[in-house]
């Protein structure tokens, strides 16, 4: 992984300890967190961290392009360290969120649909994992 310092200066983010803590967890973490669970996890090495300094640099991160933010259901938003096109399984037993490699799912036409300028989509699975018969 490129050092954060670096990555901060390519998508135009000016460092500070709160933000590095705060990268460091959510961009090295193969979860998809809530921002109340990278509050959790980062203030535990980071205790004077603030719930508005966490939410205000998740949604810095999501803005210059570092982090995406994913809606699951109304209230329930998540952050996913992975940019690059992929699609998403939400297991209904346990809540966790699989990333789906792009090229698994074949969705056509909708560059065509009558009406609608699709800048980009992904498919959004729900349901339990387990083994296929």
């Amino acid at each position: 992984m490129k050092d954060m310092l670096t990555q901060f200066r390519e998508y135009g983010i000016q460092p500070s300890a709160q933000r590095v803590a705060v990268a460091q967890y959510v961009l090295n973490t193969g979860d998809h967190p809530s921002a109340d669970r990278v509050f959790a996890q980062v203030r535990k090495g980071f205790p004077m961290l603030s719930r508005a300094t966490v939410y205000n640099t998740l949604n810095l991160f999501v803005k210059k392009g570092l982090l995406r933010e994913f809606v699951l259901a109304e209230g329930r938003i998540v952050f996913d360290p992975k940019t690059d096109r992929h699609h998403h399984f939400i297991d209904e037993d346990s809540g966790r969120i699989h990333d789906v490699a792009w090229e698994a799912l074949q969705v056509v036409k909708v560059e065509n649909l009558p009406g609608f300028d699709v800048r980009e989509y992904q498919v959004v699975m729900r349901g339990r994992l387990g083994r296929k018969a």
